[in-house]
């Protein structure tokens, strides 16, 4: 991947930040214990876990070993969704000290994603490459944005970031299937994505059978696990484009808990 590549994906992950640092900078620190649609976390959870993965991703990157050790202990105690909590916790700080601990974190694994010259960083589970890990970190932004904005009741404007977010969905098809201990199929699926401003985002075979369509925003709330499929736009045809409503899934690690219907 070239460094133009990775340049626009960290632009674009550095606006996504930015974006949810505007929402929650200035907000009263009461408003940090508010509860999230993640069961026991509160605003102040989400902005620490981003910073946690900020984090250990900076690891991924600069010391490798450093972080598969850290993965080995991990896979030794077996619990990975209470490590996630923990962590979160560990990241825990009065509002201004959180937020601008965050602010240099993201920093920090920016400037590694742009220095670095491995071609591929390890994670959990699997490896990627510099370029898929800044479009995972987009992501991950998003998405506990996506949190934050539900628990404020604050309505997000559609951004042409989404892409990224929308391109990886499609790509962690077989990825969402094998978390939740299923077959990854091989057949492929056809997806067609609306935009607001009338643009048309398309992945996969055109002649495939199988095929999902609907607006692009409600299929990046449905790979990132933040809306139930019944409750979003999303229409599919074809066995496997049906199922994979059920296990959709564009992050690493096992299934969270899912929402419920609206």
């Amino acid at each position: 991947m070239s460094d133009s590549l990775l340049a626009r994906v960290l632009t674009d992950l550095a606006a996504e930040s930015d974006d949810l640092d505007g929402t929650v900078r200035d907000l009263p620190d009461a408003e940090f214990d508010r509860p999230t649609p993640a069961p026991g976390w509160t605003i102040a959870h989400q902005i620490a876990h981003l910073t946690w993965t900020d984090v250990i991703a900076h690891t991924a990157v600069t010391d490798p070993d450093a972080f598969l050790a850290q993965l080995a202990s991990v896979a030794r105690a077996g619990r990975f969704e209470s490590y996630v909590d923990r962590t979160a916790e560990s990241y825990l700080a009065p509002p201004p000290a959180l937020l601008a601990r965050w602010r240099v974190r993201r920093a920090d694994l920016a400037t590694a994603l742009m220095e670095t010259t491995a071609s591929r960083v390890v994670w959990f589970g699997t490896t990627m490459s510099p370029v898929s890990m800044g479009t995972a970190r987009l992501m991950e932004t998003w998405a506990h944005g996506q949190d934050v904005a539900d628990a404020l009741g604050v309505e997000r404007a559609f951004t042409p970031r989404l892409r990224h977010i929308a391109h990886l969905g499609y790509r962690t098809l077989g990825h969402g299937f094998a978390a939740h201990g299923r077959p990854a199929p091989t057949a492929d699926v056809r997806v067609e994505l609306s935009t607001p401003d009338g643009d048309m985002w398309t992945f996969g075979a055109e002649d495939a059978v199988d095929r999902l369509e609907g607006p692009a925003l409600d299929f990046c709330l449905l790979v990132t696990q933040r809306r139930h499929p019944e409750d979003l736009s999303l229409k599919t045809s074809g066995p496997v484009a049906t199922e994979w409503l059920e296990v959709a899934q564009a992050f690493a690690g096992p299934p969270g808990g899912k929402r419920l219907p609206l």
